[in-house]
């Protein structure tokens, strides 16, 4: 497979001054004494995209990567290093990058057409499937700079899609169109890549990277950290955005608090039962177990898994299910410290470490344990029925305490990626789910139609 880029040293290096008169006396002192400092956009970078990888892009702002794209594109010059790009690159990293706002949908259409290379007579054959897949309706015909900015991603897409580059890079254009025409870029990238061509894809969707790139780049202070599987990739980055929150704003605390007292306002239905349990059972499986959940694990260790196990209705410990079965996800928790308040989930991943199945306690009657102390073990029970097709997968098992209803504002006690893996088998051929990868209850009712 041939190389679409090749990166050696690639190294951007801006000047910081101080104060605006530093830029002046600089330039012109006669002794060239330096009034700026340097800083690293990109520092040392070396990497090689092949012909046909879809390569995701992560990092928090400032990262780099939108200097590194804008490099790969020509937009900026290196300050050092050695880079290569074989093939033609289409890129959204600005929206209307490109576009002349004076003239129409149709007119920028032609024009784009043109800087890549295509003949008039050529762009006169793509321009209907452009706009079709744009589907702006009638501002296809207006000047552009009367677009939101859905119209500029929806268009700026569309074109450059169309146009048949080499290399598409991609970098969070698309966050500002709804959902429906996210998804239909995504399939229309998968398309593109199943052709031939690359794809650099940046974003902070965590999800669609994962989804769409089979590899990717996680970056920090200029630099490279990690250039791995996407799954992988993007495991390590929310670790860092977790490590990185640090203690409780007096806002986060207020908020917790509340949430805590609501929560506690259906005690009735968040008792908690007092059960026997034999040691021996409980400790089942909790080497593998241990082993497992060294991989990536993170959290402040208030409270910890102390095994986490996959039994059938009798409670004997299994790896493989059988597609329809119902089984018990059970978790033996500790607490290393008093805790007001926890709530707990689990994500079932595919063998790429995409979440195809997720749920947390607040589905289930906003159940939580409240009060533990230090020393106390709980253990959760989640039954459910499997109905995903045949494949291995992961169990990832989540505990945390709530700073407010959404799980980005969560606290994370103890998180596992891995706690467990299992294989679904089918005895039927027809329930291997070639079309998905979950099968969706559903109520069908078939009528036949009589007209009077």
């Amino acid at each position: 497979m041939s190389i679409a880029i090749k990166a050696e040293h690639l190294t951007k290096i801006y000047k910081i001054y101080d104060k605006d008169i530093d830029r002046l006396k600089e330039t012109f002192h006669p002794f060239h004494k330096r009034y700026s400092r340097d800083f690293y956009a990109l520092n040392d970078i070396s990497f090689e995209i092949r012909r046909g990888e879809n390569v995701g892009l992560v990092g928090k702002n400032g990262a780099g990567k939108s200097t590194l794209l804008k490099i790969i594109t020509g937009v900026l010059t290196p300050s050092g290093g050695k880079l290569e790009v074989n093939g033609r690159i289409a890129s959204l990293l600005e929206l209307g990058a490109g576009f002349n706002p004076e003239m129409t949908g149709v007119e920028n259409i032609y024009m784009n057409g043109l800087l890549m290379g295509h003949s008039r007579e050529v762009m006169k054959e793509k321009v209907d499937d452009i706009i079709a897949f744009a589907d702006i309706g009638d501002f296809i015909n207006q000047a552009v700079k009367t677009y939101s900015s859905g119209m500029f991603a929806r268009l700026a897409f569309a074109v450059n899609a169309f146009v048949e580059p080499d290399i598409l890079i991609v970098d969070e254009a698309l966050s500002v169109g709804d959902a429906f025409f996210q998804s239909k870029c995504i399939d229309k990238m998968r398309s593109m890549i199943r052709g031939g061509v690359t794809v650099i894809f940046v974003s902070h969707d965590t999800f669609a990277v994962k989804n769409l790139c089979e590899r990717a780049f996680l970056m920090k202070s200029g630099k490279i950290l990690m250039d791995a599987p996407a799954k992988d990739v993007v495991e390590v980055y929310r670790n860092m955005l977790l490590e990185s929150r640090g203690e409780l704003t007096q806002e986060q605390s207020y908020r917790q608090n509340n949430l805590v007292e609501n929560l506690r306002g259906g005690t009735e239905k968040n008792f908690t039962e007092e059960k026997i349990f034999s040691a021996e059972n409980l400790n089942r499986g909790r080497e593998i177990f241990m082993k497992n959940a060294t991989y990536r694990r993170i959290g402040d260790k208030r409270a910890v898994f102390e095994n986490v196990q996959l039994l059938n209705l009798d409670e004997e410990i299994i790896s493989e299910v059988i597609f329809g079965q119902e089984v018990i996800l059970r978790m033996v928790v500790k607490f290393q410290k008093d805790v007001a308040c926890l709530g707990m989930g689990y994500h079932i991943r595919n063998a790429t470490g995409i979440d195809l199945i997720y749920t947390d306690s607040r589905f289930n009657d906003t159940k939580a344990i409240f009060d533990a102390k230090a020393g106390e073990v709980y253990i959760l029970d989640w039954k459910f029925k499997v109905e995903l097709r045949q494949e291995l997968y992961d169990i990832a098992c989540v505990i945390s305490t709530p700073l407010d209803e959404t799980l980005s504002s969560a606290e994370m006690c103890d998180f596992i990626p891995c706690a467990l893996q299992f294989n679904v088998v089918s005895p039927n051929a027809y329930l291997s789910l070639p079309g998905g990868y979950v099968h969706w209850h559903n109520d069908l009712k078939i009528s036949r139609v009589n007209f009077n």
